[in-house]
């Protein structure tokens, strides 16, 4: 690793683009909690005073989708009308139908919902086997949300976080630059806003892991002013944060989202693969730095590719760790379905945050 600085960001849970993520998993967790053998594709638009949903489903599940779409939307904070966006006022269109016959033909066989190539992460610099940048850039946005439901309340939904990590011979030694970006009551000063989220919020999560960054290193609101956030001010899609969702552009990424879709779709369940065997292998010391990287085909059940990349911090041949990468988990769909236990009702939690490097996914676990 040759960056000297690298900076990473991530983005509170009623964020446009979250607030999307989080209705499309919703939906999905719907469906899963009533059929596991769901089949789920759905995309989430949110702009001002509208939500409209739109892609495939096909399920024995009941759901009520404008439903859970309200309900998310008023679990995020969205309660008042001057947001230009709430859960009572909102329409919601639904644009679903069920998954096209040819991508089913495949996945009943149990092949790859589509094709594509999924990557997986893990290094030493975390307790977690996480980049530092963006942990410490999802804390902070983690914690900016629950200092305003708790001791900051006149903050408002919505929200980001960045951080910027000085590296020597690779290796995290500072943190030079934290930047937030939070909506507020306009009655609250700008300078006691800034105040307020370095020492509550920045200050505490960089303790926790041994660093302080400087207040006059630390931004809140580069503009200067910021009221009203959410899909307002600027439109949400489903699947816009694929590098706040993974490894904060420290790793590879594949070309699809997570969110939305059922684990039958390899661009969710092989990426989940490939962080559980990358995090075995730095887990047990045969590396320092590890990424995976699968790759399928739309209707086959097992990868067309496979391969692990140590970057050179390898303490073991690569053919040992090789040997023990692909031991870990069957790579077929149904092989990581059943391996990890995928068919379930667990995909909310995952679409605010990341999805890695938090406890209680199975892709999370050390073997």
């Amino acid at each position: 690793m040759n960056y000297k600085l690298f900076t990473s960001e991530s983005v509170c849970a009623g964020h446009p683009d979250k607030i999307c993520d989080q209705i499309s998993d919703t939906i999905l967790d719907a469906c899963l909690n009533q059929d596991p053998f769901s089949r789920v594709a759905v995309e989430t638009l949110v702009t001002t005073n509208k939500v409209v949903l739109a892609g495939e489903v096909t399920t024995k599940a009941k759901v009520d989708f404008e439903k859970v779409a309200r309900d998310v939307v008023k679990d995020l904070g969205y309660t008042e009308e001057i947001y230009n966006f709430d859960y009572k006022n909102s329409s919601v269109e639904v644009y679903i139908h069920e998954q096209s016959l040819d991508i089913a033909l495949g996945v009943e066989n149990f092949g790859a919902g589509d094709q594509g190539m999924m990557y997986g992460y893990a290094c030493q610099e975390t307790p977690q086997l996480m980049p530092l940048p963006i942990t410490l850039a999802h804390e902070i946005a983690k914690a900016i949300d629950e200092a305003r439901q708790s001791n900051l309340k006149y903050l408002r939904p919505d929200g980001k976080s960045q951080v910027t990590v000085e590296y020597k011979d690779s290796h995290p030694k500072k943190v030079v630059k934290v930047i937030t970006a939070v909506p507020h009551d306009p009655k609250v000063k700008s300078a006691k806003v800034a105040r307020d989220i370095y020492e509550a919020v920045v200050t505490p999560v960089l303790r926790k892991y041994g660093f302080n960054v400087a207040f006059d290193d630390f931004v809140c609101n580069g503009t200067g002013k910021w009221e009203i956030g959410g899909p307002a001010s600027d439109t949400g899609v489903t699947g816009r944060k694929i590098i706040v969702d993974t490894y904060g552009a420290m790793a590879r990424i594949g070309g699809g989202c997570f969110s939305g879709k059922d684990p039958t779709k390899v661009d969710r369940s092989g990426a989940y693969a490939a962080r559980f065997i990358a995090k075995n292998i730095v887990a047990k010391k045969l590396a320092r730095r590890c990424e995976v990287q699968l790759s399928y085909v739309i209707g086959k059940p097992r990868p067309v590719s496979k391969s692990v990349e140590t970057f050179g911090t390898n303490r073991v041949a690569i053919g040992e760790i090789e040997k023990f990468a692909w031991s870990l988990l069957e790579l077929s769909v149904k092989g990581i379905l059943d391996g990890l236990n995928l068919r379930r009702p667990i995909y909310r939690q995952t679409a605010a945050y990341g999805h890695f490097g938090r406890p209680g996914f199975p892709w999370e676990k050390i073997v």
